[in-house]
């Protein structure tokens, strides 16, 4: 199973650390991730998402930019975490902590765990 994460990749620190999440995801479960920015046009990132199984938004904070770009092409996801809504704060041109990364990469593995548990047999 294939889950893209799609990142706002931002240049805030909340917009870094969605990508630093995202790239840590990539390494520790190499073959399940595939990651796009939101950088890219709304119709690239159609095409890039369509084989995935599952489509994971990661936005930095309640502008929701990478949301808001896949809602431009018509794609829904299958789970939208922001990094703000789970305590992460947004300090302007900050540094990421290691912990602010951790803290995203675990929203993401336990929302799929979550998600698998709850799943029909």
């Amino acid at each position: 199973m294939t889950s893209a994460l799609v990142t706002c990749s931002g240049i805030s620190n909340t917009g870094k650390l969605t990508t630093q999440a995202a790239l840590t995801l990539l390494q520790r479960r190499p073959g399940h991730y595939v990651w796009m920015n939101a950088k890219q046009s709304a119709e690239s990132l159609e095409v890039e998402v369509r084989d995935a199984d599952q489509i994971i938004v990661i936005d930095g904070c309640t502008d929701c930019c990478a949301g808001k770009k896949l809602s431009a092409s018509r794609i829904i996801p299958h789970r939208h975490i922001i990094a703000t809504e789970i305590g992460v704060i947004k300090n302007g041109m900050a540094e990421v902590e290691y912990h602010e990364i951790e803290k995203v990469v675990h929203a993401v593995i336990n929302d799929e765990s979550k998600m698998y548990d709850e799943s029909p047999v």
